[in-house]
């Protein structure tokens, strides 16, 4: 099995080349942002704000780090269910958001606003919070610092492993393969 490896910001070009099941290692920036974070960040569009981060081209991972632990760049880090952000996705995918990385399936809204926008939904390894952590390299808080662990983080990582759900063609990971283990059963 080949990995693709990602640097974000994604473009086009790059997500027309992933498709359901392919295995990623991302390198660089990610941002993490919860319900709360979204909440407030859609509200700012709606308000015609400047969002305070930049979200053209950037994967937004679903998670609150537990706290950090002496000399490490963030605590445990591992992905939230990610329906909770559903509400909030399809209006930062119109405004340039090309990957979100979390666990569980998204509404049927959410994977057509994928299609539209041309942007991918990963999942990372639920339970693994630990070592998911130790590919992260650097951690600081950019915005909403009031929200403790659901506050926006700047991460870097080095190869965050994560596996495509959703592809910009409308693939769907946990439909195919219940459709695969179906037909086999």
């Amino acid at each position: 099995m080949s990995v693709i490896r990602l640097t974000p910001p994604l473009d086009e070009e790059t997500l027309s080349k992933l498709r359901i099941g392919d295995h990623c290692l991302i390198s660089g920036v990610l941002y993490t942002a919860r319900d709360a974070a979204h909440k407030r960040m859609v509200e700012a569009l709606d308000r015609g704000e400047e969002l305070p981060i930049d979200v053209k081209g950037q994967i937004i991972y679903y998670a609150g780090p537990a706290p950090t632990p002496p000399g490490k760049p963030i605590g445990s880090v591992g992905p939230t269910t990610s329906y909770r952000m559903d509400p909030y996705a399809p209006r930062l995918m119109e405004v340039g958001l090309k990957g979100m990385i979390g666990k569980g399936p998204r509404a049927k809204e959410v994977v057509d606003a994928m299609v539209k926008y041309k942007a991918v939904y990963f999942a990372a390894i639920g339970g693994a919070a630990a070592l998911l952590a130790k590919q992260v390299k650097e951690a600081e808080v950019v915005a909403y610092e009031d929200l403790g662990p659901e506050a926006i983080r700047r991460l870097v990582v080095e190869d965050f492993p994560v596996v495509v759900v959703n592809d910009i063609y409308g693939g769907d990971l946990f439909v195919e393969g219940v459709k695969k283990y179906a037909k086999e059963g």
